[in-house]
């Protein structure tokens, strides 16, 4: 009998249109889960007051925080709120903070792209710089406007792999191109984490938790838009995967 696919939360975004309010997410990632890390996503409503966490993430094996529109709300890490900063998404930050403390308590693999990645680092007290483009010998790290999402999504710069760290163990080699495409990044790095990525400019593109129990890595750029075709996109998430089968197997 074949074992059934591993579960992975995925937070909803908030997004209101057509007198609606949505709890959604990207097919992008959902798909990347589906057709690369072998799992089937299941999507959490930003309704953290309202919704039993535990009982999710009694039930999943593993969760997944997605990239955004919105940036994580300035309060969250000492900064005071400004025009610059947003949109923001209050709803998914409560539920996001709840999904990665209980999911690194508990020992679930946690993979943690773009917004997810800043997520982490403020999980863990670090800070944001936002605007990172006007800051001296800073690349534009930002997304050219384009109407072909997969010009958007191209990739543009190189980043350095740590060596002997998680990334380096995944993709196998000292560098790899990638497709980041943001304004705000991780300013001050959050204690307990290291560095397993850095843009030519500095900017910490991936990173990972030291004490954690299993899988955890966050990544500035995108994976998902090119799992299918691209190698060390194609490698996260199977790394991702199969962590999640680990755990879902060690838990029976």
């Amino acid at each position: 009998m074949t074992a059934a696919s591993p579960l992975v939360a995925v937070p909803a975004d908030i997004r209101d249109f057509q007198n609606y309010r949505w709890h959604a997410s990207p097919d992008t990632y959902l798909k990347a889960l589906l057709r690369v890390a072998g799992a089937t996503p299941v999507i959490v409503p930003a309704m953290a007051e309202e919704i039993d966490l535990a009982a999710i993430l009694d039930r999943v094996d593993g969760v997944m925080t997605t990239g955004s529109a919105s940036n994580v709300h300035p309060a969250r890490y000492g900064a005071e709120p400004s025009p610059c900063y947003e949109p923001f998404d209050t709803d998914r930050d409560d539920l996001t903070d709840g999904l990665i403390r209980e999911a690194l308590r508990r020992g679930l693999p946690l993979l943690a792209i773009c917004r997810g990645h800043q997520e982490l680092n403020v999980a863990f007290g670090g800070t944001l710089a936002t605007e990172i483009q006007e800051i001296d010998g800073r690349m534009d790290h930002r997304a050219i406007t384009h109407e072909d999402q997969r010009e958007r999504y191209a990739t543009r710069h190189e980043v350095a792999v740590t060596a002997g760290g998680l990334l380096a163990s995944i993709v196998g080699t000292p560098a790899i191109r990638v497709n980041s495409l943001h304004r705000q990044a991780i300013d001050r790095l959050g204690d307990g984490l290291t560095v397993e990525a850095s843009a030519p400019d500095g900017t910490v593109e991936a990173i990972s938790v030291a004490s954690a129990k299993s899988f955890v890595l966050g990544v500035q750029w995108h994976p998902e838009f090119w799992a299918e075709t691209d190698a060390p996109s194609a490698a996260i998430f199977e790394a991702f995967g199969a962590a999640c089968r680990s755990y879902r197997d060690g838990r029976g």
